[in-house]
């Protein structure tokens, strides 16, 4: 039986499911070892949020995911389209997804408006970060999953190992 259960951004495992149709994977002997030992749950919000490949990229605007979470901020894509409803959608199913396969830890790619754990961009398409997280991720946070990106795998894997459970 393998270990914990870990949910990650689909794109960092090569699908081509990102903006642009393109993917960001992230080669790692930690990713390559939880694959092989069954772990990884991948898992692309903004597609399950019924969001087209490729799509226009989209920031958010006034805030991060806690904002849109609250209804304080909302997301556009750089046609102007407000595309809110499906990255809470998308949101919803990822935490769906976590709680059903016993997911307690996430590996997210930073930077997206859905996934992002450091940053995020500021909605106005200059490529200008600011702090905060994705729209997953903060749901995901907000029901007790612990979220990491893909620049922190070893300490996923740290937190893994000192987990309650040993990583089981």
């Amino acid at each position: 039986m393998p270990g914990a259960r870990i949910l990650i951004s689909a794109c960092l495992l090569g699908e081509r499911v990102r903006y642009d149709g393109g993917e960001a994977r992230a080669p790692s002997a930690i990713l390559d070892r939880w694959r092989r030992e069954g772990r990884l749950v991948p898992f692309c919000p903004e597609v399950a949020g019924g969001l087209p490949v490729p799509r226009p990229p989209a920031e958010i605007t006034s805030g991060d995911g806690e904002a849109v979470l609250r209804s304080e901020a909302r997301v556009a894509d750089s046609m102007g389209a407000d595309v809110t409803e499906s990255f809470l959608e998308g949101a919803r199913q990822a935490l769906r997804e976590a709680r059903a396969r016993g997911v307690r830890l996430a590996i997210l790619k930073d930077g997206s408006p859905s996934c992002g754990t450091g940053y995020v961009y500021d909605g106005c398409f200059r490529g200008v970060r600011r702090p905060g997280r994705g729209v997953t991720a903060a749901l995901l946070e907000e029901n007790g999953i612990r979220v990491f990106s893909e620049t922190q795998l070893a300490e996923a894997a740290a937190y893994l190992s000192t987990s309650s459970e040993e990583g089981r």
